[in-house]
């Protein structure tokens, strides 16, 4: 099984949660990717948050489950 870690920069602002009201005044989209180019050919990814780490696998059916 290949495992891809995507490092996020803490001080990236683009990557802080924001609430809806703020998101409706700046007028931004949420930001969308396709999960093939997060994957690539790994099975799983690994998402740090908080100082908390997740998993992101796909299943054989192409599901995505993610837990801590």
């Amino acid at each position: 099984m290949h495992t891809a870690i995507l490092p996020l920069p803490s001080g990236d602002v683009a990557l802080r949660p924001v609430n809806a009201a703020s998101r409706a005044q700046t007028n931004q989209a949420p930001r969308q990717f396709d999960s093939r180019t997060l994957f690539g050919a790994a099975q799983e990814l690994r998402i740090e948050h908080y100082g908390q780490e997740y998993r992101l696998r796909q299943t054989r059916n192409g599901k995505l489950i993610l837990t801590k």
